[in-house]
């Protein structure tokens, strides 16, 4: 009479392929739902200003430091048109952007009917 051990014979491997195949389609999902934001057309460094921070969703006006203006594929006059004609403006205006530049911006915007214009800032680095 023979006895064999049971801890003497190797485990049977879970198999892995399902958890793999799982963590793909997690994967494929994610990457299809996920929105991605267009890059932003200027450098930007926004300036700093204490407040509560606002949310949105909306299409931003870009003013480069050099006075240029973005608005989705629009630019310049077409970018100010554009961004007046969406709704609440959000102005995204470099940190070293002319005032003159982004009082023009603001008087041609009021002027086109924008109503609510929002500038962008960030908090100060402490």
């Amino acid at each position: 009479m023979r006895f064999t051990s049971t801890s003497s014979r190797r485990r049977q491997a879970e198999p892995i392929v399902p958890m793999i195949n799982v963590v793909f389609l997690l994967l494929i999902f994610f990457l299809m739902t996920a929105q991605i934001a267009p890059p932003e057309p200027f450098e930007m460094a926004l300036p700093e200003a204490e407040g509560q921070p606002t949310e949105s969703v909306a299409l931003p006006l870009f003013l480069s430091r050099d006075g240029l203006l973005a608005h989705g594929e629009a630019r310049g006059a077409d970018a100010l048109a554009a961004a007046a004609a969406a709704g609440p403006v959000i102005l995204q205006a470099h940190a070293q952007a002319d005032a003159q530049s982004l009082a023009r911006a603001l008087s041609d915007l009021v002027a086109m009917g924008a109503i609510d214009i929002t500038l962008v800032t960030q908090e100060p680095q402490q």
